[in-house]
């Protein structure tokens, strides 16, 4: 268990806020429970060119914690509401500390995630950047939450823990992180052509000779999308994000001084191109041999492929989530039955919108704009 050194370093938490309202007051109060040292530790909001009530609530909630390090950037229509980016990049030149946290508006991390991620990052040099976990605070609110709380499980089990444990890799997520200051204003900050800024800057900070580092027992707990429309819309964003990240950083493949990240940009292609392609190609084969349109040349072993293959994402998916307590269930078996029927077709359906979104956008030269996920 990481311990923080007898020097501990000021940490400068940044949370991008537009219209959260109904989430603020929550995050604001877990953010200054944090049992790091309070005088080492300011918290920025960047209150977004918001047009709810979350000034109100801000203000309110300064006077309530006047005697803490608590500040918050209120921006308008020529500042702020650009996505956020520009928000972050606004709170960072705010920001007095050498170390940068970013929080989502929407998150309750645990009292000990802040300390974990600081002392992690503090006990090696070579680390520019470490995550934590983040949890599904509303996974029993629907059959969809459901779903998501298994994605987001399996892919810290799998895609984080797993690509740290074999090749020293991760990617920063959009919350519960922190980073070294000098390390982000080399960097140039948060690209805010990104829609994925997270995505984008693991790869300067991989660029840049350091590593990111995946601390699990840093937890944070985050409401995720209840209705089909939020979740599809936020989704299309993260494609359209991660192609853009894709193309931008996709000669580096030819570059040897930038093999350190070969794996992430073909991981992430394989991912947005070559799994959507190959979900197509399977789903229009089934069709057609269902429709006797064709033949499967594999006919005696058709079905067993078939049922192997759902049966490997069925038990290797439950394995990465049966690393949290509570999530070895007979019902989580069944949601994950499901989530191959009808999830990863849903998921396919976003993969597919979100591209030609991206392309239509290149085409007629139109602004990536960035969706506000809806809160509960």
């Amino acid at each position: 268990m990481p311990k923080l050194s007898a020097e501990v370093p000021f940490v400068s938490i940044l949370v991008p806020a537009h219209n959260e309202g109904k989430v603020l007051q929550k995050t604001v109060q877990a953010l200054l429970k944090f049992d790091y040292p309070w005088d080492r530790y300011e918290l920025i909001i960047i209150n977004d060119n918001s047009s709810d009530n979350s000034a109100a609530l801000l203000s309110k909630m300064q006077r309530d914690y006047f005697n803490r390090n608590f500040q918050v950037i209120n921006t308008n229509a020529q500042t702020g509401g650009k996505g956020k980016s520009n928000a972050l990049n606004i709170g960072l030149k705010q920001a007095k500390g050498t170390i940068i946290s970013v929080y989502d508006a929407d998150n309750t991390p645990e009292a000990g995630a802040l300390r974990y991620l600081v002392a992690t990052l503090m006990r090696d040099h070579k680390l520019g950047a470490v995550i934590g976990k983040f949890r599904t605070r509303n996974r029993n609110a629907t059959m969809l939450t459901r779903f998501i709380n298994v994605e987001t499980l399996a892919f810290q089990w799998m895609a984080q823990a797993g690509r740290q444990q074999l090749l020293q890799l991760c990617t920063i997520p959009g919350t519960n992180y922190v980073i070294r200051r000098d390390l982000l204003e080399q960097i140039g900050g948060w690209d805010v052509k990104a829609l994925a800024e997270d995505t984008e800057i693991s790869f300067q900070v991989y660029r840049l000779g350091k590593w990111i580092a995946f601390q699990p027992l840093a937890v944070t707990w985050e409401q995720e999308p209840q209705t089909l429309d939020v979740w599809f819309h936020q989704r299309t964003r993260w494609v359209k994000g991660n192609i853009y990240v894709i193309l931008k950083n996709l000669g580096l493949l030819f570059q040897t001084d930038a093999k350190v990240i070969w794996f992430d940009l073909l991981y992430f292609m394989s991912t947005y191109f070559l799994l959507m392609c190959s979900l197509v190609f399977s789903d229009v084969i089934f069709v057609l041999s269902v429709a006797d349109l064709v033949h499967i040349t594999l006919q005696d072993y058709s079905g067993t492929v078939w049922l192997v293959a759902i049966l490997l994402f069925i038990l290797s998916t439950f394995v990465a989530i049966t690393t949290e307590k509570g999530e070895m269930t007979i019902g989580n078996l069944g949601i994950i039955s499901l989530m191959y029927f009808i999830y990863s077709q849903m998921w396919l359906a976003v993969a597919i919108y979100g591209m030609v979104g991206y392309i239509r956008e290149q085409i007629f030269h139109q602004q990536a704009k960035w969706y506000k996920t809806k809160r509960y």
